[in-house]
């Protein structure tokens, strides 16, 4: 059975940094796209970064310069390097792939439980 695992979250005060990784195990084939999602109090939830199998990335506006996506493929990780950290990204962050099992060789979206991360002015 395959399963992401968030971690990394947090307390941090405003301008500080958090590193978040999330970590899918199980009997993969392959992991495709990856992303971070967050969700905060009352809101939808909404792509903070994506990265490809290849390492493309892409980032929504709110966080360019300041976070940083990447992977190891190897280890079947993903992490979010979050720096110059602003109260309102405060919220849960959820890691999510599109993973190929190898029991189905089919992909299926995935998502982890969720970290939270609170950022104090």
């Amino acid at each position: 059975q395959v399963q992401l695992v968030e971690s990394g979250g947090g307390l941090v005060q405003a301008g500080g940094s958090l590193r978040l990784s999330c970590a899918a195990s199980g009997t993969i084939f392959s992991i495709n796209a990856m992303a971070w999602y967050r969700q905060a109090p009352g809101k939808q939830r909404e792509l903070v970064a994506i990265i490809t199998s290849g390492g493309s990335t892409n980032y929504a506006d709110s966080v360019k310069g300041r976070f940083t996506i990447s992977r190891d493929n190897a280890k079947n990780t993903m992490y979010l390097q979050m720096n110059s950290l602003k109260p309102e990204d405060t919220a849960v962050y959820y890691c999510n792939a599109n993973i190929v099992p190898f029991t189905t060789r089919s992909e299926y979206r995935y998502w982890g439980q969720g970290t939270q991360v609170t950022v104090s002015s």
